[in-house]
């Protein structure tokens, strides 16, 4: 049958030679295949963005269904918020261009999704379709971006929120009717056993800077939390306490808790319950690679065969070294998220990586993400493109002591640096920043400095655009750095809001920019994985690197995750000895020894994935274990596959060197910056393939 030519009303004139109401009807046999695939709307309208007094609202004089004289969008000036009918709405696009406020995001949706919405906090708000199912014995590792409902999903399956099936006020289900639609699945037993209080939980929360303030009562020590909350049937108490080190601990108040030390508080006093459910969100924040194998390991110890386990991490090799099952969270961030099936860990974290579904036939990313492993340069060409070097140095700080090898950079070459924390990473930063300056008559060389601070304290009074205008404007307005920066971090959605109202995320992407966009021979960026989710640590990965290469600089990096670690690396400096009191950074060196060396302090062995080529921890004293470390290889194998990469350019560029500047700019207090906090990431697990 020929194909018509004209759509919409005319298109029974085309066919039939007269016009019908129906469009159904004139297109007869033609209509299942034109009309089939229909669409679902979700209007998302932002409550923080949303100012109808401030506007001519523009969203209804533009919208046509309303000038055709139906309500489809519903605002007065003295509104507090736009409502917009999904019903009506015909996904024409023409509001969210209109609306000066970048309020409104209309997304179409597949119609048969709109029979699975579990929960929907209210109109024109984020929807949930399905949940995660959980397992007695096993560990679930949920994985997505940061907004796409994974803590939704955790609050529901605690039972401290009732999903409401996506139907809201009066209309909304009670427990029996929750129940019903879940018949014949796990969930429906799952949730009759938490109904009829079978099942308790217990639940690791994500922000645990905010512990201290929930803290009632006379006892806030540490000691005294434990032996409150402390199971005795458990008889695992000791145990926690060793490995997660926290028995020097025990006398200290809670408010005095550093980040990684509060994280490590909440592990254990969640691991130390006897409960039926464990939630874990994000429990890798502020650990380095060795606390968080660490705690990964007590996480598994809790398994047994009559409870549930659910981590929600966004360090993949965490969630990898954790989970025995995994469901990954598609969707658009703060509008819909949905749950896929359970998938096994290997597959499933392939499939978040991957982009595509193959069970559902669904590509919900654009571009998949593959790995690879740096190798050094020749070294001959890398002498002659040598462009800096730093003596030994020392330097003391009250009981801590740090020597520093000395060593030498070239240009487009990033240099990560491994270690524990407090063994004197961010402390050789800031001394190769010249905020902090050696011991003795030791000098670093004459270079400018940009640096990206480890901690994060906004206190800029305007809008991000203002902050790059004041702080970054030549970089900012170049074409090139808002292609190869600016547009990957996604930084659109809320370039125009308050410096201080950005949550973690959102001024990290910030920092990261404000480094990168500062003219200088030597960046040096102090965990840029912080508070990013396991989508945004890879695109900060691969703009890290581009800019890097392209613009022929160095980079020095410090970061706990092991994947984005081993993906920016051309060379590795290990910092070895006793965290807070005495360290010891080694002179740089090539990747593979430098995993070597501090993989084996770790005793820890990892191996690339076929598929994709991401590191992987090896389960500990299985055969491939034993095998890499009976030959000393305890990284990634030398004939590692490369990773099709297509964003950064080779990182072994051998241009000319330039001559060093004499201007410095330590740059970090333009968010504001301060040392402390330890971000998320790390790695872990084999999982059995």
């Amino acid at each position: 049958m020929e194909t018509a030519r004209y759509w919409g009303s005319d298109v029974g004139i085309f066919l039939t030679g007269r016009r019908e109401e129906n469009v159904n009807d004139a297109l007869g046999p033609l209509a299942k295949f034109t009309m089939a695939d229909k669409l679902t709307r979700v209007a998302i309208v932002s409550s923080d963005k949303c100012k109808p007094k401030k506007c001519r609202q523009e969203c209804r004089k533009s919208c046509p269904v309303v000038r055709s004289g139906k309500l489809c969008i519903e605002v007065t000036p003295a509104s507090h918020l736009a409502f917009i009918s999904e019903s009506l709405c015909v996904g024409c696009g023409i509001c969210p261009k209109k609306c000066p406020f970048g309020a409104i995001n209309i997304i179409n949706l597949p119609t048969n999704l709109d029979s699975m919405v579990t929960h929907r906090y209210g109109p024109n708000t984020f929807k949930l379709h399905r949940l995660p199912t959980p397992r007695p014995g096993q560990v679930l590792g949920l994985v997505g971006t940061n907004g796409i409902g994974k803590s939704t999903a955790l609050k529901v399956l605690a039972g401290k929120l009732k999903p409401n099936l996506g139907r809201l006020n009066e209309d909304a289900p009670d427990w029996a009717a929750v129940i019903r639609y879940f018949r014949g699945s796990e969930l429906q037993t799952y949730f009759t056993k938490l109904l009829e209080d079978d099942l308790q939980a217990v639940v690791k929360p994500q922000y645990v800077d905010q512990i201290p303030k929930a803290i009632r009562g006379p006892e806030k020590s540490v000691g005294a939390l434990f032996n409150k909350q402390a199971d005795a049937s458990m008889g695992n108490l000791d145990s926690v306490l060793d490995v997660l080190e926290l028995r020097h601990l025990q006398d200290r108040e809670v408010t005095h808790l550093s980040g990684g030390e509060l994280q490590r508080f909440a592990l254990g006093l969640v691991c130390v319950q006897q409960k039926d459910i464990y939630l874990f969100d994000e429990p890798s924040s502020f650990l380095d690679i060795k606390q968080r194998l660490k705690a990964a390991a007590t996480i598994r110890s809790l398994s047994k065969d009559n409870n549930y386990i659910i981590v929600v991490e966004h360090d993949l090799s965490v969630l990898d070294y954790i989970s025995d099952y995994v469901c990954v969270l598609y969707g658009k961030p703060g509008v819909y998220g949905v749950v896929t099936l359970p998938y096994s860990v290997r597959e499933g974290i392939n499939i978040f990586l991957d982009g595509y579904i193959p069970t559902e036939n669904l590509r919900f990313r654009e571009e998949s993400l593959t790995f690879k492993m740096a190798e050094s340069a020749d070294e001959f060409l890398t002498e002659k493109s040598r462009a800096f070097k730093y003596p030994s140095m020392e330097k003391k700080m009250g009981d801590f002591e740090l020597k520093i090898d000395s060593g030498d950079f070239t240009d487009s070459e990033i240099i990560v640096m491994f270690g524990e924390n407090g063994t004197g990473k961010t402390t050789f930063c800031k001394m190769l920043a010249g905020v902090l300056k050696p011991d003795g008559a030791s000098k670093m060389p004459e270079m400018s400095i940009s640096m990206k601070p480890q901690t994060i304290n906004p206190r800029f009074e305007g809008t991000v655009r203002q902050l790059f205008f004041k702080k970054i404007r030549t970089a900012f307005l170049l074409p090139q750095f808002q292609t190869e920066v600016v547009k990957p971090l996604q930084l659109d959605s809320f370039i125009d809001q308050e410096v201080k109202l950005l949550s973690g995320g959102e001024l990290q992407r910030v920092a990261i920019v404000l480094a990168l966009g500062k003219p200088a021979d030597v960046y040096i960026i102090d965990e840029p994985s912080a508070y990013l989710d396991s989508e945004q640590r890879i695109v900060a990965s691969k703009v890290i690197k581009r800019w890097i290469m392209n613009s022929k600089k160095t980079a020095f990096v410090v970061e706990h995750d092991f994947l984005m670690s081993t993906y920016l690396a051309d060379r590795v400096i290990v910092f070895d000895g006793q965290p807070g009191i005495k360290a010891h950074a080694n002179k740089a060196e090539s990747l593979l020894t430098g995993c070597n060396k501090f993989l084996k302090a770790l005793d820890v062995t990892f191996r690339r994935d076929t598929q994709n080529y991401r590191p992987r921890i090896n389960k500990l004293d299985s055969q491939l274990d034993q095998e890499q470390k009976l030959s000393g290889n305890y990284g990634i194998p030398m004939n590692a596959p490369h990773m099709r990469h297509n964003d950064a350019t080779s990182a072994n560029s051998t241009e000319k060197a330039r001559p060093p500047s004499l201007s410095r700019s330590p740059a970090g207090d333009d968010v504001g910056g301060e040392d402390a906090s330890d971000d998320d990431d790390n790695r872990k697990r084999l999982s059995d393939q």
